[in-house]
């Protein structure tokens, strides 16, 4: 038996695993990533014919299967937001890109380097790198699929899919800010990086990314459902790969333009599901993207499992450990707690929103790239050691308390909105405040 007829073998388990599986763990306190991720433990723990995983040998391969990955997750979250844009609708979002991400990006930076005796521009890489969330991770904790009904999701599941969408393009001007801090760090301190980065890739390239994702959104809403010649109106003929398509292609043109991709492609899905949005073929994109990104995420997470089992963790020290397990347990819930104080939600649904924090596949996206950007070979281990930990951590901590606790809160928001003996509806149940 070769490699190649192993690595076939492995890829039909894991597909149809993907499909099987989510079943299997369905309303029990375990996730589709923590299975895998075991999976890949135990697989590359054995004796037989696996393909190493070296993401720092493999920075390109790294960099580029995340990358694919984190796009077609932001498409699938925004395609499956059925909450209109706007300024209070999304207030818990704003506070959380606002206040919660810098400050946690600050304490983490500070713990880094306290604890980890780093150089200030490595220890604020980390926390940038460390800065995205990710619900996809644990699906219990984000928004389910495209209804008819504005406003039937409640608001822990819509604060962290709406803030994940964002924050995966907003780190990007934070890890950059942590690579151009690097670069004059061996020349002496100057400043004069601070006015590039923040016209340049704070200002014009955040610009670009949401102005890019307006129009390729508006382009292809007209497109699917209102085009005059049958043949582009695409949402009579029901075929979800288009999913695909229109990610690349906001994805694409946007990174022409030096924009932030990511940003296009989530503010396109918005854009895509407010232009017609009671139509069912929003449930055939929707769908077709999850299907992908389900796939992706097993087949990455097994990878992530085999990279521990071939020695991945080496490097890690109790400290970098240490700085992992105060993001997660600290610094993300006290600084998502701040960020909503007097915000629209309730107490319960402020604790919770505050927790799942989850760092997941973007988290690593943003490693690899920093490590194609700057030469950092004096410490690419120990980078992988810590947030490889913190991404496994937060999977297995977050993947095993979602669905207990936000099963909880669906019982109590249905049991406060139930009047006598009338069973209340979706929208009814969301609009409670626990």
């Amino acid at each position: 038996m070769t490699l190649s007829d192993s690595v076939y073998a492995w890829l039909g388990l894991g597909a149809l695993g993907a499909a099987v599986l989510p079943r299997l763990v369905a309303r029990r306190p375990l996730s589709l990533p923590l299975v895998f991720a075991l999976g890949g433990l135990a697989a590359y723990l054995l004796p037989l014919p696996l393909p190493r995983v070296d993401p720092v040998r493999d920075r390109f391969w790294a960099e580029h299967v995340t990358e694919v990955c984190v796009i077609i997750s932001l498409m699938g979250a925004g395609l499956a937001i059925n909450r209109p844009f706007g300024r209070r609708a999304w207030s818990t979002t704003w506070r959380l890109l606002g206040i919660t991400m810098p400050l946690a990006v600050a304490a983490t930076g500070v713990a880094a380097w306290l604890l980890l005796d780093w150089p200030p521009a490595l220890a604020l890489l980390l926390a940038a790198v460390l800065a995205p969330t990710d619900p996809v991770l644990a699906s219990e904790v984000r928004v389910g699929e495209p209804t008819d009904y504005e406003h039937d999701e409640d608001e822990v599941r819509f604060s962290l899919t709406s803030e994940a969408g964002l924050n995966d393009g907003l780190a990007f001007p934070l890890v950059n800010a942590a690579l151009a801090l690097f670069a004059v760090a061996g020349a002496g301190w100057s400043a004069e990086w601070i006015g590039h980065w923040a016209l340049v890739e704070v200002g014009y390239m955040c610009a670009v990314g949401v102005l890019c994702g307006l129009a390729v959104g508006r382009l292809l809403g007209w497109m699917f459902f209102r085009a005059g010649w049958a043949a582009l109106r695409l949402s009579e003929h029901r075929e979800g790969f288009v999913a695909l398509g229109a990610t690349f292609l906001a994805y694409g043109v946007t990174e022409l333009l030096h924009g932030y991709g990511f940003l296009a492609v989530f503010t396109t899905a918005c854009t895509l599901r407010a232009a017609e949005r009671a139509h069912g073929y929003h449930q055939v994109l929707h769908d077709f993207v999850e299907q992908v990104e389900r796939l992706l995420t097993a087949v990455l997470l097994f990878l992530l499992g085999g990279y521990v089992a071939t020695g991945g963790l080496a490097a890690l020290t109790w400290q970098g450990a240490a700085v992992g397990l105060l993001l997660l347990l600290v610094i993300r819930p006290v600084t998502g707690w701040i960020a909503q104080a007097r915000g629209t939600a309730g107490p319960r649904e402020r604790i919770v929103t505050a927790f799942f924090g989850i760092r997941g596949i973007g988290s690593l996206f943003y490693l690899a790239h920093a490590l194609g950007q700057e030469d950092l070979s004096a410490f690419d281990r120990q980078l992988w050691a810590v947030v490889t930990f913190t991404v496994l951590a937060s999977v297995v901590l977050h993947g095993v308390t979602a669905t207990p606790v936000i099963s909880r809160l669906d019982r109590l928001r249905r049991r406060r909105a139930r009047s006598g003996t009338a069973e209340p509806d979706d929208d009814a149940v969301a609009r409670e405040r626990l």
